[in-house]
């Protein structure tokens, strides 16, 4: 993904002047902007395509439910992707989030085995 040159004024750059971590891009974000936005697709005419129920989608678009291995297996077929493109897409959002949630924590709590 690359940003136009038209759009770099509207583009909020905050996190790298504070240090802040960038936030991690939903899963359900990537399906909207990257896939069906360019490809003029409503959550109804992909569940269509995809003979799934539109709440499946909706789910996805709006960060309510994960893309689940047989999603992710419809989304590959339509879109021409592999099914381990939106399967990882997922876990990696997942990792990031709970790193971001949890890390903090977890460093703190859990000490590591010695021998």
């Amino acid at each position: 993904m690359s940003l136009k040159r038209d759009d770099l004024s509207r583009s909020d750059f905050s996190s790298y002047v504070t240090g802040d971590p960038v936030p991690p891009t939903p899963p359900g974000d990537i399906l909207l902007h990257e896939f069906m936005v360019p490809n003029a697709l409503s959550a109804g005419a992909l569940a269509v395509a995809l003979r799934v129920p539109v709440t499946r989608i909706e789910g996805i678009l709006w960060r309510e439910r994960a893309i689940s291995p047989e999603t992710a297996l419809r989304l590959a077929r339509f879109f021409g992707t592999s099914a381990e493109f939106w399967v990882r897409l997922e876990a990696n959002h997942a990792l990031r989030m709970a790193r971001a949630y949890a890390g903090p924590a977890i460093e703190r709590d859990v000490q590591p085995i010695t021998a």
